[in-house]
């Protein structure tokens, strides 16, 4: 990574995603978690005083280092473990069945292969086990659409890869996992082409019968 990617964009995320709406949709997001949660885009640890008690460790997947740094103080305040367990949510160094709840907050949007990460959180989570997500992307008005794939290039290389036009349920749909909740809206005091929000929870697909 460069010296922007690596020391500034770090810094900016973690003001930029951390205003009041963020703060409450990470509440909310964060709220039915419990046992091992493997957190994709742990970033600078701004999901963890959302954390519930219910929460025993955190398997913590980024590739930004400086992130960790600038988590130190969530860290040492958090009421779970946090462990961290590689930078590539692609390609997960964890063992099939592993985890209890998966957890992403505006990670899938700048993963190369969102994909091959929802595969990997499928193959990580025990029976049962539960993602829970809240990406932004794809929106359903033409006019915003056109938008964000016009301010896409520039977004990829301000924002180290994210993409405004991703469609996360077809994402998560497309890696074998199932949607059981969804919620979209626009995100307050964002603009639309940024703000196109989804909110919800994915389980394993159940193998098809023989």
């Amino acid at each position: 990574m460069g010296f922007y990617a690596e020391r500034i964009f770090p810094r900016l995320m973690n003001r930029a995603c951390n205003t009041p709406d963020n703060r409450r949709i990470r509440a909310v997001v964060c709220a039915p978690l419990a046992g091992d949660v493997l957190e994709l885009g742990f970033g600078s640890g701004l999901n963890l005083p959302h954390m519930p008690p219910s929460v025993r460790r955190v398997l913590a997947v980024d590739p930004m280092q400086r992130g960790r740094s600038l988590a130190a103080d969530r860290i040492a305040e958090a009421a779970c473990e946090v462990e961290f367990v590689g930078l590539d949510g692609q390609v997960l160094d964890l063992p099939d069945d592993s985890v209890d709840a998966a957890l992403s907050t505006w990670t899938l949007c700048s993963i190369p292969d969102p994909a091959a990460a929802v595969r990997e959180v499928a193959r990580v989570l025990r029976p049962g086990g539960t993602f829970h997500f809240v990406e932004h992307g794809r929106s359903p008005d033409p006019d915003v659409r056109r938008w964000q794939h016009r301010l896409n290039g520039i977004q990829r290389r301000v924002a180290c890869g994210c993409h405004l036009d991703r469609d996360i349920p077809a994402v998560i749909d497309g890696a074998g996992m199932h949607i059981v909740e969804l919620e979209t809206s626009y995100l307050a005091n964002v603009p639309k082409f940024l703000g196109w929000t989804f909110q919800g929870v994915a389980v394993q697909e159940a193998p098809a019968e023989s």
